[in-house]
C-alpha cells in the first residue's frame, strides 16, 4: 500500500457488500448499520452473521428493521483512525439516513472529511469503494478518489429480481417499484437501483423466476461492449444457486476483468428478502 493509505482513511458503510477480505487487502474501513430485532440492536456483519440472519428471518415472525449509524459512530472511527483526512462513500442518501449521519459527523471531525453519495448499494457502492482505494494506492489524493469513484458511478447498472416486493414494501424503500404491487403474484420483477437518482425503479414483470434472471442479465449488459473491461458482481440473498445461474448467463455473453458472487448482508437482507437476486456491471 501506499502512504496514502495511511494519511487518508476511506470509510464506507456495510452495505456495500464488498467481500471483507478485498476490503482488509484495499485497507478499506467498513461502518456497521444496524439490525433491530426483538429487543435487540444488532451491528450488520458483527453481531449477526449472514448465515444466522437468512436462517432466523425465514422463522421468525417478528420482522426485523434497520437503522443508520449514528454521528457518534463515524466520529468516533474518525478519531480513531489515524489518518491526515477521510473519504467517506455511503449507501444512497434516498435509501437510508447513513450519509446524514456522516455530514454531521465530519462537522465536528478534528480533520478534512469528503463524503460522496453513492447513489447505489451493495457492489453498486462497492464498486465506486473500490475504485477510489485504487487511485489512492496509486498515490492520489481525495479528489482523484472522489472522481474515480464517479466514474464508476456514472458507467455502472445494477438490477435484480426478487421473489416477492413484501419485504420492499414493509421496509419503505420499494420507490418506483410500488406500480407493481397488487398484481399477479406469480409474477417475478425487475428492478433497478438507478445510479442517477439513487432510488429503486421499476423495469418489468417476468412470468417465471428463470426468465426474471434471464432478464436481469439480458437488461443489464444490453447496449454493453462486452469486449471492454467489464467488473461484475453477482449478489444473492440466501439464493447461492440462482446466482450461479445468473452468473453463468453472463459468462457465456462476456469475459469481465474480476467477478464475484457475494451475499447481501443482514441490512439489506431486511429489506430485500431471502431470494433476492441481481448484479451490478461497471464499465472501465
Amino acid at each position: 500500500m501506499s502512504d496514502n493509505t495511511h494519511r487518508i482513511a476511506l470509510i464506507t458503510d456495510s452495505t456495500a457488500d464488498i467481500p471483507p477480505k478485498l476490503a482488509e487487502r484495499h485497507g478499506i474501513i467498513v461502518l456497521p448499520l444496524y439490525v433491530l430485532w426483538g429487543g435487540d440492536t444488532l451491528r450488520d456483519g458483527v453481531d449477526i452473521s449472514n448465515t444466522a440472519f437468512y436462517e432466523r428471518i425465514g422463522r421468525d415472525s417478528d420482522h426485523p428493521k434497520t437503522s443508520q449509524p449514528t454521528p457518534v459512530d463515524f466520529e468516533r472511527l474518525l478519531c480513531d483512525c489515524g489518518c491526515e483526512e477521510a473519504l467517506i462513500i455511503t449507501i444512497s442518501g434516498e435509501l437510508s439516513g447513513t450519509l446524514n449521519s456522516a455530514v454531521q459527523a465530519a462537522q465536528s471531525a478534528g480533520i478534512p472529511v469528503r463524503i460522496e453519495d453513492s447513489r447505489s448499494v451493495s457492489m453498486g457502492l462497492g464498486w465506486q469503494v473500490l475504485a477510489a482505494a485504487r487511485v489512492r494506492e496509486a498515490g492520489g489524493d481525495v479528489d482523484a478518489m472522489v472522481a474515480a469513484a464517479r466514474a464508476v458511478r456514472g458507467t455502472q447498472r445494477n438490477f435484480f429480481t426478487v421473489d416477492t416486493l413484501e419485504y420492499l414494501h414493509r421496509g419503505g424503500r420499494i420507490g418506483g417499484a410500488a406500480k407493481f404491487l397488487g398484481t399477479v403474484l406469480q409474477l417475478k420483477p425487475v428492478l433497478a437501483v438507478d445510479s442517477g437518482t439513487g432510488r429503486i425503479e421499476a423495469v418489468e414483470r417476468a412470468r417465471t423466476r428463470r426468465r426474471a434472471l434471464k432478464r436481469v442479465v439480458e437488461i443489464t449488459l444490453e447496449g454493453i461492449d462486452c469486449s471492454r473491461p467489464l467488473r461484475i458482481a453477482v449478489m444473492h440473498a440466501a439464493a447461492m444457486d440462482d446466482a450461479h445461474v445468473l452468473l453463468e448467463e453472463v459468462m457465456e455473453r462476456c469475459t469481465p476483468t474480476e467477478h464475484l458472487i457475494g451475499e447481501l448482508g443482514p441490512v439489506l437482507g431486511v429489506h430485500g428478502g431471502p431470494g433476492l437476486v441481481g448484479m451490478c456491471v461497471c464499465i472501465e
